[in-house]
């Protein structure tokens, strides 16, 4: 619990049998997460069974996406207030989960960690990387006059909004999504500069040629596709809130 709010966190794996089991660890330890949902996006390794000895709830999703395996790991979900993202490569500092908790509490409806240069340590993202960021910022504000840092995959939400922002994704775009639709209804974001390392093992994205055009393609895509549907299929005009557990 944080502050009285049953906190969930999601996390999406495949082939981190290196990681999870530190991830999973260091989440128990901060004692703020009152579930850890994992989920296994098709896994050759031993992820699953290491993320299940070191006390994580386990979902699988054989279809591969990131987005994917965040929607399976939400589906598990029944009741909770806020819900936290949290990779599995051991890129991010987990002890700074109430750097995001606390806008929640405050009544921010979405906190984005934010990898900022001078917090972000030598190597831990690459030039593809910073450059389809910087991409993906400008077609944001270009269609939506909206100024947005980062795509961090650390990010906090109340379980209401997420449920309701209608989210379609199943591939890497599932971040950028997430923040679109907050932009076109206009929910009250807020970006948070976390630390950022470079992740223990090889990443099947941006380890490569050809993982880092192809989750590009899916950015840019996912970002005109939300552009061009944005008056044909729009979003509710104002969300639900649902009670507090």
């Amino acid at each position: 619990m944080y502050k009285n709010r049953h906190v969930c966190a999601v996390i999406p794996a495949r082939d981190e049998a290196l990681s999870i089991g530190k991830v999973v660890s260091e989440l128990n330890a901060t004692g703020l997460v009152d579930r850890i949902i994992v989920c296994d996006n098709g896994s050759r390794d031993a992820t699953a069974a290491i993320a299940c000895s070191c006390g994580a709830e386990l979902v699988t999703e054989t279809r591969p996406g990131y987005g994917a395996a965040c929607s399976r790991a939400l589906a598990a979900i029944r009741q909770t207030d806020i819900v936290v993202f949290v990779d599995a490569d051991d890129s991010l500092q987990l002890d700074e989960i109430p750097s995001l908790l606390e806008p929640i509490v405050a009544g921010v409806d979405l906190a984005i960690g934010v990898r900022a240069p001078a917090w972000r340590a030598r190597g831990s993202m690459t030039a593809a990387q910073v450059f389809g960021n910087w991409i993906a910022s400008q077609l944001i504000f270009l269609f939506w006059r909206q100024r947005v840092s980062d795509l961090g995959p650390f990010r906090a939400l109340r379980f209401d909004i997420l449920q309701q922002l209608q989210m379609r994704d199943r591939r890497c775009g599932w971040t950028v999504e997430m923040q679109v639709r907050a932009i076109q209804l206009k929910l009250n974001c807020r970006e948070v500069p976390v630390h950022y390392r470079a992740r223990i093992g090889k990443s099947e994205i941006s380890g490569s040629l050809k993982g880092v055009v192809i989750a590009g393609i899916d950015i840019i895509g996912t970002i005109l596709r939300l552009a061009l549907n944005s008056g044909r299929n729009p979003l509710p005009d104002k969300l639900v809130s649902t009670p507090k557990l």
